[in-house]
């Protein structure tokens, strides 16, 4: 199991690279909003604020919350703990049915976990660096509050118990996921028609600009990160059959200090109803 964790690990990070590279250069050449045209130093001094924040957060997760994860478990496998696990052993699952059970419940805590983070004040105050960006691009997949990130990091260590996950399946879940999130936070020019199509399954450009939009009842919707039907079940999906009309980011959170790495870890300290 070991070589296995490695090997996804390792691909994590590749594919991670890669994909950040690849919708780079499609931005370059076929942006769908035109806040960097002509300046490519601005959007890299945006693309570096961004970047710095999540390595940072990886930085965190890394060094804190893996071995914990990982300790969460071994110690569910061993205990044959958690709902999976119940189903392996009652039902003689395959793997791979285990693995796509697990990406499930992962991806449904990922909905319901930002769903929180959008009605739960406390929680709102470090979302809302993510949603203070107001020249949304691939970078953007990278922008999460360090305080955010730990909550996160922290309630996973007993949901991984309950849920039965294998540390692998973590990883192959957090590969894909952030690579489609990485995707729908990107700023390219992606045909309607093929958005449509694909939004049936994952969520896409064109879903994900209404939720990173202004106005507040479509910010709030459009929750989910890898599969899109959590919002058509939850009744939270919504689209703007304008997308180049949307207003991106937060109005109390247009000045230039609040996008500089400091001004992101000072957001949540910030009065959030001030204007």
């Amino acid at each position: 199991m070991e070589p296995i964790l490695a090997a996804l690990q390792e691909t994590q990070i590749i594919a991670m690279v890669a994909i950040l590279v690849l919708l780079f250069m499609w931005e370059s050449l076929q942006p769908f909003y035109a806040y960097f045209s002509g300046s490519f130093k601005d959007r890299g001094k945006h693309a570096f604020r961004n970047l710095v924040i999540g390595a940072i957060n990886g930085l965190m997760v890394s060094l804190v919350f893996v071995g914990l994860w990982l300790a969460a478990s071994v110690w569910a496998d061993e205990a044959r703990f958690g709902i999976m696990h119940w189903l392996q052993d009652g039902f003689s699952i395959p793997v791979w049915i285990h693995a796509v059970g697990a990406i499930m419940l992962l991806d449904f805590w990922t909905y319901a976990w930002h769903r929180m983070n959008h009605e739960i004040p406390f929680f709102w105050r470090f979302h809302s660096v993510h949603h203070s960006d107001n020249k949304m691009d691939v970078t953007t997949a990278s922008r999460f509050h360090l305080g955010e990130i730990f909550f996160s990091s922290v309630f996973r260590i007993p949901l991984i118990a309950l849920f039965g996950v294998y540390l692998w399946e973590l990883v192959l879940y957090e590969t894909v996921m952030f690579a489609v999130v990485q995707f729908h936070h990107a700023n390219v020019g992606f045909p309607e028609k093929y958005d449509r199509i694909l939004r049936t399954v994952i969520v896409t450009p064109n879903m994900h600009r209404v939720h990173h939009s202004r106005w507040q009842p479509e910010t709030d919707s459009n929750y989910s990160s890898l599969f899109s039907f959590w919002d058509r079940l939850a009744r939270t999906f919504r689209i703007n059959p304008k997308p180049e009309t949307i207003k991106l980011g937060l109005d109390q959170f247009d000045r230039e200090e609040d996008q500089t790495v400091k001004g992101m870890f000072k957001t949540p300290l910030r009065n959030q109803d001030e204007s």
